[in-house]
Formats: structure tokens, C-alpha cells, sequence
């Protein structure tokens, strides 16, 4: 056997080890939501679709569902203009202290999560705005926005500064050139970060955990309640459907922009 038959081999048998890993625990959940027992079991005692009927019927689990498309839409709409203004000024402008500022917008992926939502907890609690969706949004939009203004430095550093100074010896003032020129240049940056946004925020947990009361709780943390006391089927059903969201994410997000430049922009 040849070297680079042999480094093949090896290369290979790592990517599908990987595969497998990554896969397993979906797979895992995928076949426990279809069971006809009672309880969750791999591989699955039967096949029935009768759990994913108790989950439309559930009416915490569609409000609860519904919270968390609240929430994460707030924080979309927020990391939009924030996450997009903040990414083309870091690209197109000599800012001061640029590179403390870049370094700054990491510290969310250095303070742990339950840190950064105690500290969020203290601070709604102290104006007296806990017990609200919203609250939630801005948290999540928070401490996943560096996704969004990378995501938008991508963009913005293959806009070339010609065409803005062509447009301005053209007569076109500032906001013209921002809407018809930077923008749609960085318009594929916008586009994957919301949606990676989006699904994060979907997803969020623990600082939803912090921030949520009985009156307002959203779907992750429905679900974690639900598994404190017995672990059913009908959460590996609720399971199934967030991945099944992120997958249509993903299916979007290609469509739209194209996976290249989402893995590029990271």
C-alpha cells in the first residue's frame, strides 16, 4: 500500500469518525420521537407519530414556542442595525482604540454565560423590567453579536472605496451612498448574520433560564422543567423540531448568501 493511499485511509477514517460523533446524537433523538412506548428508548419500541400529535396539542409547549420566536425576533431586529453599523465603521473608518474595541466585542465569548446573565438579571431587576419578553431578546442580542458584526466585516472589506468616492463626485450625499452602495455591498453579511442570530437566540438557555419567570418561559427552558421531573417522548419530539428549524435556517442561508462565504465569514 502507497503512502498516499495510507494518509488517505487515515484522513478518511478521521472525517468519518467525526461524522459519526456529530451525528449520533441526532440520530439518537430522531428515532426516540417516533417510539410507540412511553418512554424514550433507542432503538425505538415501535414507530408512531403519536408524540409529535401530543406536542401540537400541548398548549405550553405552542406558547412557550411562540415566547421563543418572540425572543428571538426582538434580538434580530436589534443585532440588524447594531451588528451592521458597528461591522462597516470597524472596516471603513479609522477608529481610535480599533483594535480594543474588536477585542471588547469578544468579551462576551470570554465571560461565562452565567455570568454575563447574573450580571444581565441584576441590572433588569434593578430597573424593574424582569417578567418581560423583551429583556430576553436584548440579552441574547448581546452576547451573540460578535456573530453578527463578523459576519458584516466580511462583507465589508471586499467593498472597494472607489465606488463611494465615484458616487461623492457624483453629487451623492452621505445617506445615499450608505443606501445604495455600502449597503447592498454588505447586504450578504446582514443576511447571514441575522439568521445565525435568529437560530442562537431560538436556541438560547441559560441566560434565558436567569431572565424568564413561570409567566414567560420559553421553549428550552420548558423543556429543561419538563426533564427536572421525567423525561418523555414528546420532548425528543420538541427536540426533533428545533433541529428541524435550524435546518431550514441553514437551507435559507444557502440559498440566500451561499455556505461558502458563511464559513468564510467565520
Amino acid at each position: 500500500m502507497s503512502d498516499s493511499t495510507s494518509k488517505s485511509l487515515v484522513i478518511w477514517a478521521f472525517v468519518a469518525t467525526a461524522i459519526v460523533m456529530l451525528s449520533a446524537p441526532t440520530i439518537v433523538v430522531l428515532g426516540a420521537s417516533f417510539t410507540a412506548g412511553n418512554i424514550i428508548t433507542f432503538p425505538p419500541d415501535g414507530l408512531s407519530l403519536k408524540w409529535y400529535a401530543s406536542i401540537a396539542q400541548a398548549s405550553d409547549l405552542r406558547q412557550a414556542f411562540v415566547r421563543s420566536l418572540i425572543v428571538a425576533t426582538i434580538c434580530t431586529l436589534i443585532a440588524i442595525p447594531a451588528g451592521t453599523l458597528a461591522g462597516i465603521a470597524l472596516v471603513k473608518y479609522r477608529v481610535r482604540f480599533a483594535r480594543s474595541i474588536q477585542i471588547y466585542l469578544l468579551l462576551p465569548f470570554t465571560i461565562p454565560l452565567i455570568g454575563s446573565g447574573i450580571g444581565m438579571m441584576l441590572a433588569f431587576g434593578k430597573i424593574g423590567v424582569l417578567g418581560s419578553l423583551w429583556p430576553v431578546g436584548i440579552a441574547c442580542c448581546v452576547i451573540n453579536l460578535p456573530f453578527m458584526i463578523w459576519a458584516v466585516t466580511a462583507s465589508a472589506r471586499n467593498l472597494s472605496p472607489d465606488l463611494e468616492l465615484a458616487a461623492a463626485n457624483c453629487g451623492a450625499p452621505p445617506l445615499q451612498r450608505f443606501l445604495y452602495i455600502t449597503l447592498p455591498a454588505v447586504l450578504p453579511g446582514v443576511i447571514t448574520g441575522s439568521l445565525l442570530m435568529f437560530i442562537l437566540a431560538l436556541n438560547e438557555f441559560l441566560v434565558s433560564l436567569l431572565l424568564v419567570d413561570a409567566r414567560i418561559v420559553t421553549l428550552p427552558v420548558q423543556i429543561y422543567n419538563s426533564i427536572r421531573s421525567i423525561i418523555t417522548p414528546d420532548l425528543a419530539a420538541i427536540s426533533v423540531v428545533f433541529i428541524v428549524c435550524a435546518g431550514l435556517v441553514i437551507a435559507l442561508l444557502d440559498r440566500l448568501v451561499g455556505l461558502d462565504f458563511f464559513l468564510k465569514s467565520k
